[in-house]
């Protein structure tokens, strides 16, 4: 199954590169989930995207937070993060946000329909200016992700993904700011380890005027799981 899926990766990447409209973008992640008791999990996460250019980043996530497992298919989450922008190789933006969010997942035969809430605070600080700023925003993505290879994802099971999320502003214009649709493929190596790649299309509202970004996306998502029975989770570009 490795080897057959290989090629899969190749053509995707080949693919997506000749046919983006404008330059393609870099989105690259590393996810660590450790599941410390049967009602709880840890989150961490480590984001690069080249926006600008795709072989030198400019923009930067670190994140984490704890979850809950009200049920098997309902879990509320607690996080926070840094993240900092650069323009021309300097420095231009720093964030710092906190966020509360709810996962209530839906199964329809072998598709999983996962329906995330977001809201998220934000403090801005742009040190070459001296200004600090704040924002409010809420995020709703329906994603869905099916096995194709097996009746659920276990250790060699090759999964299709893809998801739709809307980003909303309260406290500036226009309300409606971001929409990102994705789609890809990934792979679940073993019991602690899995990969992905898809294309992620996202187009950013502004009053300035509005912007395309292709984005070519590669995770890697590491599982820390003990328990019996173990459900694999993969994130999402995020």
């Amino acid at each position: 199954m490795e080897k057959k899926f290989v090629p899969l990766f190749i053509l995707l990447f080949c693919f997506k590169v000749s046919a983006q409209a404008e330059h393609l973008s870099s989105f690259s992640t590393m996810t660590v989930t450790y599941k410390v008791h049967p009602k709880f999990f840890l989150f961490a996460e480590g984001q690069l995207r080249g926006t600008e250019d795709y072989s030198y980043p400019d923009y930067y996530e670190i994140k984490g937070g704890i979850g809950y497992n009200l049920t098997k298919n309902h879990k509320p989450f607690i996080g926070a993060g840094r993240y900092g922008t650069y323009r021309n190789h300097d420095f231009d933006k720093e964030e710092f946000r906190i966020w509360l969010q709810d996962v209530i997942d839906v199964k329809a035969s072998r598709f999983k329909l996962e329906n995330r809430f977001r809201a998220e605070k934000s403090w801005f600080y742009e040190p070459d200016k001296g200004l600090h700023s704040d924002r409010i925003r809420l995020r709703y993505r329906l994603n869905v992700s099916v096995p194709l290879n097996a009746e659920a994802v276990k250790p060699g099971t090759v999964f299709a993904n893809a998801y739709d999320e809307i980003f909303l502003v309260t406290t500036a214009k226009p309300a409606f700011a971001r929409n990102r649709v994705f789609g890809g493929f990934g792979y679940q190596i073993d019991e602690n380890f899995g990969i992905a790649s898809g294309y992620l299309w996202q187009r950013e509202f502004a009053p300035s005027g509005n912007r395309n970004l292709h984005f070519l996306y590669l995770a890697l998502n590491i599982t820390i799981d003990d328990s019996a029975h173990k459900n694999y989770h993969f994130p999402g570009a995020d």
